[in-house]
């Protein structure tokens, strides 16, 4: 025997919690299923366990996609300031942090009780540790069986099990192969916020600076591209930090990224200052006054400046080298060889075409009741809270209309 539901709802995460608790508030009977043993997981992992669950700058230039501007009904419609006040109501304490960037006080599960206690009060039912093994149209709408064995047949079919990122958490795919199943374009997927790699030549040569953290302007090839001021880690297998990750979203592979390590600063001006002050001055105590001290080491030796045992000084140095190493800082040009995969990506770049959508409720334009929200369809925000604003967002239009 069949439960009859009027939405069924594919993922326990940000963007199907919001949405169950919308469509549960307009008397809907909602059902959820996750095959996780809890909800929230990506909610309670995230901003190192404090969730960073929203941005105060948002808006629908912090995205990306084939079409963007796909995102700018929902965000209108219930916009941070909406998720903030919902936050202040249940009584979570909450601190900013830089570029708008807010985080719980506490703990990101208080995030995930306020969405689940929201839920039940609702009147929806979410059931865990529990999958889809298929999805089938029936008369007007849906059914399902699940790998429980049992079936559910629901007036509107809500996709929200996200992307392929972080798959150690169970993420996969399936949020694409239901859209192709039922006729619906995918653009391509890859990972995005995620660390760059390089190939083994150059890790050897930057292996020393492995923990070292600068501030950095870093930016890309692709005209679209904006700079990212933020700071930049080299790490063991290539880069990383917040500016890495934000730009990882736009590089490609066989394309070249460019990092300030001294934004600011001039650094062949600063230099020649020194030098004019203090030429019997090392070139790495003045270049170290500017980055950290392993990092102009190591700029140094690269661009034959300095070798083990000798220290250059800044009077031996003219205005070309002192100008070359001042791009070197300035305007370092490096080539990554790829990223370090899903295994790390904090969401997943592409999805469901927004063409197939309708932006005023997330449903498929060609398949009635079939909905797609959050991080399954192809808009993807930078790093900051964007992409859970996107799925409060995505999620609360779907729970109007599902």
């Amino acid at each position: 025997m069949a439960e009859t539901v009027d939405v069924l709802i594919v993922g326990a995460g940000a963007a199907g919690l919001m949405c169950a608790i919308e469509a549960g508030r307009r008397g809907r009977r909602v059902l959820v299923v996750d095959h996780a043993r809890a909800p929230g997981e990506k909610i309670r992992i995230s901003g190192g366990g404090r969730c960073n669950f929203t941005n105060t700058g948002t808006t629908v230039a912090n995205f990306l996609g084939e079409n963007p501007r796909f995102a700018a009904s929902a965000l209108k419609r219930y916009s941070q300031h909406d998720f903030i006040k919902r936050v202040d109501q249940a009584g979570i304490a909450w601190h900013e942090k830089t570029l708008g960037q807010l985080f719980c006080d506490d703990s990101a599960k208080q995030i995930i009780r306020m969405l689940v206690d929201d839920l039940r009060a609702a009147g929806a039912t979410l059931k865990l540790n529990t999958g889809v093994d298929a999805v089938q149209r029936s008369g007007d709408g849906f059914e399902a069986r699940l790998s429980d064995g049992s079936v559910v047949r629901a007036a509107s079919l809500v996709v929200a099990t996200g992307g392929k990122s972080i798959p150690k958490m169970g993420a996969t795919g399936w949020a694409y192969e239901i859209a192709r199943q039922f006729g619906l374009r995918v653009t391509e997927t890859r990972p995005a916020l995620v660390p760059l790699t390089f190939e083994t030549g150059l890790l050897e040569q930057l292996l020393p600076l492995a923990g070292v953290a600068v501030d950095a302007v870093v930016s890309a090839e692709r005209k679209d591209a904006p700079p990212f001021a933020e700071a930049m880690l080299f790490t063991h297998r290539g880069l990383s930090g917040p500016a890495i990750l934000q730009i990882s979203s736009y590089w490609r592979e066989g394309e070249a990224i460019r990092a300030d390590m001294a934004p600011g600063v001039k650094v062949f001006e600063a230099l020649k200052a020194a030098k004019e002050a203090n030429g019997k001055q090392a070139l790495a105590t003045a270049l170290g006054h500017i980055i950290p001290r392993r990092l102009a080491d190591s700029i140094l030796q690269r661009e034959g400046l300095q070798t083990p045992g000798r220290e250059g000084k800044l009077a031996e140095l003219g205005n070309a080298k002192l100008q070359a190493l001042g791009a070197a800082v300035n305007g370092w040009t490096v080539k990554p060889v790829g990223s370090e995969g899903y295994r790390t990506a904090e969401v997943t770049l592409g999805g469901v075409d927004t063409a197939a959508l309708d932006q005023r409720t997330m449903a498929a334009n060609a398949v009635p009741g079939l909905f797609f929200v959050g991080e399954a369809v192809d808009i993807t925000g930078w790093l900051g809270g964007y992409n859970f604003q996107w799925a409060w967002s995505s999620g609360w239009v779907a729970g109007q209309s599902c």
